[in-house]
């Protein structure tokens, strides 16, 4: 007789204890959520006039004498449910900003739009992808390298294959470059648009301080992984009025000027390292590869479609760095930790690199160390302007509202609430976290069932 697994036992306790139904219901409540957040407390609901309790709800009537919530990770690695609402909330986010809704006039539609791609420089020659029998790096009569490495590769590449995006020769690729241009990623950017809101001003003469006097930059943007564990850049840019997406922009705004003041910016916008003895400083610059392309919405023939950039933005941002084989999704915490990673030997160089950079006292301020798991990258994966459009916060609160729909809502400025809570702690037990996975399948099918019919039908999710 095959003994029970430690997992089916203890979905055998679960199911024998008399709150099981509660257990379940808060599962389903979560989605599924793989990871959820543990909170003792709780809240009660008075009438300011009488002090009546008008609702009072206490985890000590729950199992565990906990309240389960959503861990609202956005990666697909560490919890799938979460990370398809966040992908879902992202989207919606992204083409608010392109088609309107949610407090964003529809007028931006017909504003200046482009997608821009900006990408890191190069920090050495690495294997490459190729189609139609192409080769990778061709060199007639190329001798080796210093370190008597070839200089070239005949080879033609899948993009699967692990070689892709490894150096040629570890020791000629600068790996402190590398780190050093991640950790300055985040004022590149913030250089790069205001050196275009000042090209847009030079373009149509106006005094470089007095542009937002007649328009407004505003964009959202995603950073990803390329297969050299190098960062670059995709942002939805667009040109309003001076008082954001709720004024036209004024009549000199096209996409063609647009596109010229960040094709300029692009090109001038420079950022020093600390100087360090080791490294010297370095001057950091965008990459050579550069592309803005307008977006088109419904109707329109020309340009890329406004659906298309903002699923694509969605879906990327639900990826962490072991999705991507450019780092990986928890901290590391000590040198050891970077032996044991399971990552590629560029990977793991790149780390060591950040392990290295971060002990000296000029780079202190980077906290290379810090973020020695995504190889120096310090910003958000996702960033927007403030007036771009709507916000996760507002989406969410849209959410809790229409998962409230048919409930009385009390007036706010009548009662008053007392609320008192506490965090337990994470995650599932074993058993826990095969039923959890089991009502998250069960909640995939059918909206896949959903989809398709509405598909067939000819509607839309």
């Amino acid at each position: 007789m095959r003994r029970l697994s430690e997992a089916d036992q203890d979905v055998i306790r679960l199911a024998q204890d008399p709150q099981f139904p509660r257990f379940l219901e808060q599962i389903t409540a979560t989605g599924g959520c793989a990871h959820p957040i543990h909170l003792s407390g709780s809240t009660t609901t008075r009438d300011t006039a009488t002090g009546e309790v008008l609702h009072h709800y206490d985890t000590r009537n729950e199992p565990g004498e906990r309240l389960s919530v959503r861990c609202r990770n956005r990666r697909a690695s560490v919890c799938a449910p979460c990370s398809r609402l966040h992908a879902g909330d992202t989207f919606h986010l992204v083409r608010t900003g392109l088609t309107g809704g949610k407090n964003i006039p529809e007028q931006v539609r017909e504003r200046p739009r482009l997608f821009l791609t900006l990408t890191a420089p190069s920090f050495g020659p690495v294997h490459r992808a190729t189609t139609g029998g192409e080769r990778c790096r061709p060199r007639r009569n190329a001798g080796p390298c210093e370190h008597n490495r070839p200089v070239s590769c005949g080879a033609a590449h899948d993009a699967a294959e692990a070689v892709v995006g490894q150096p040629l020769c570890p020791g000629c690729y600068d790996y402190p470059a590398h780190v050093l241009w991640h950790a300055h990623t985040g004022q590149l950017w913030d250089r790069f648009t205001r050196t275009t809101r000042r090209s847009l001003a030079t373009a149509v003469g106006l005094p470089q301080n007095r542009v937002r006097d007649h328009a407004r930059l505003s964009f959202a943007k995603v950073a990803e992984y390329q297969k050299r564990a190098a960062v670059h850049v995709h942002a939805v840019v667009r040109l309003d009025g001076p008082d954001g997406p709720h004024t036209p922009p004024p009549t000199w705004a096209t996409p063609e000027l647009l596109t010229n003041a960040l094709h300029a910016a692009a090109r001038s916008v420079l950022v020093r390292s600390p100087y360090s003895p080791a490294v010297g400083e370095l001057e950091l610059r965008w990459g050579a590869q550069l592309d803005a392309r307008p977006l088109r919405a419904f109707g329109d023939t020309e340009g890329l479609a406004d659906d298309a950039v903002a699923a694509y933005v969605a879906k990327y941002v639900t990826k962490g760095a072991s999705d991507t084989a450019a780092g990986t999704d928890y901290k590391l915490l000590t040198c050891d930790d970077i032996d044991a990673a399971a990552v590629s030997p560029h990977i793991r160089a790149l780390m060591r690199t950040c392990w290295h950079l971060g002990g000296l006292p000029e780079y202190e301020p980077l906290r290379l160390r810090a973020w020695a798991h995504t190889v120096g990258y310090r910003g958000h994966i996702l960033t927007k302007s403030r007036t771009y459009s709507t916000t996760f916060a507002a989406l969410r609160a849209e959410r809790a509202d229409h998962e409230r729909a048919g409930l009385p809502v009390p007036d706010t400025s009548k009662v008053i609430t007392d609320a008192h809570w506490r965090y337990l702690g994470s995650g599932h037990t074993p058993g826990a976290s095969l039923i959890a996975a089991g009502i998250a399948e069960d909640l995939a099918m059918n909206r896949a069932v959903v989809r398709d019919e509405l598909r067939e039908r000819g509607g839309c999710l």
